[in-house]
């Protein structure tokens, strides 16, 4: 078993004038929506018992974890990991001032276990190589054992190294938490509000990408699917995009940086997940 990942070579643009370059852009391959109905009839195969006794365990599992999830529970799904709620919403100084509608965004938070994340990191990788006019030039196949990311983590380390100690109260500030029973809860602030990424998704041929901020904000913005920072390209101008791409931005203000706004924006008919690809160097 391996992961299969293709690198077509594509020409990219990051404004109407720019002539754009060609690059080996890696995403994933052969990824196929499979159904519930598939789930369940393989999953029937391989456990011995009817269909319809499988269909009723898992929706009745499905309704049981949505329903302690909501409660405030960190649910565990069978060989795979938790899922919890959260959410992320401004703090305020006087409780008076504490309402609902300091909430910035509800969450759905999945943590994997270790087993699912050490069988990712042992997975061979195969890629497949495209030229520009769609001829095969080349395939690799690791079996090096790679990183796996963490989101929750990784997201609180980024806070936890912007805000300092990542526990500061104050009008404006903002809070990220994740409910459950013996789930952890991480804290981070933004003085400075995040950017608007804006432009039509998914697209045709290729669409334009605006990044509005805060008045007097600098915008520093990445399209490689890296987080960006202070040293990341400046915005000035709309971009143009010709392939499916992830948009990541932050506002900077008075020495302070923002949240990372993140949009991915999909080319009809691109071969990609949920979560867009990444361009690499």
């Amino acid at each position: 078993m391996a992961l299969k990942v293709k690198a077509v070579e594509k020409k990219i643009k990051f404004s109407k004038e720019d002539p754009g370059v060609y690059r080996y852009v890696m995403q994933p391959d052969l990824y196929i929506a499979l159904s519930q109905a598939k789930v369940i009839r393989e999953a029937a195969l391989r456990s011995g018992v009817s269909q319809g006794v499988m269909k009723a365990c898992w929706d009745a599992a499905g309704e049981v974890i949505k329903a302690w999830a909501t409660e405030g529970h960190s649910v565990a799904l069978p060989g795979l990991g938790t899922m919890r709620f959260g959410l992320r919403a401004k703090s305020v100084v006087k409780v008076e001032d504490v309402k609902t509608g300091l909430i910035k965004t509800r969450r759905i938070i999945f943590t994997p276990s270790q087993d699912l994340k050490d069988e990712l990191a042992d997975t061979a990788i195969q890629i497949t190589c495209y030229d520009r006019n769609g001829n095969i030039v080349k395939r690799v196949t690791s079996a090096d054992a790679g990183e796996v990311e963490d989101t929750e983590n990784e997201e609180n380390e980024q806070n936890g190294e912007q805000n300092g100690t990542g526990s500061e109260n104050g009008s404006g500030s903002e809070q990220g938490s994740g409910s459950g029973n013996g789930s952890s809860t991480g804290s981070e602030t933004a003085s400075v509000e995040s950017p608007v990424i804006s432009g039509e998704t998914p697209f045709d041929e290729s669409t334009e990408v605006t990044i509005s901020g805060p008045d007097g904000a600098e915008i520093r913005y990445t399209t490689d699917g890296t987080a960006p920072n202070a040293e990341s390209t400046l915005y000035s101008e709309a971009i143009t995009l010709s392939d499916t791409t992830t948009v990541k931005a932050i506002a900077i203000k008075d020495g302070e940086s923002s949240e990372a706004a993140t949009k991915v924006f999909t080319k009809n008919g691109s071969n990609v997940g949920s979560g867009g690809f990444e361009t690499g160097n």
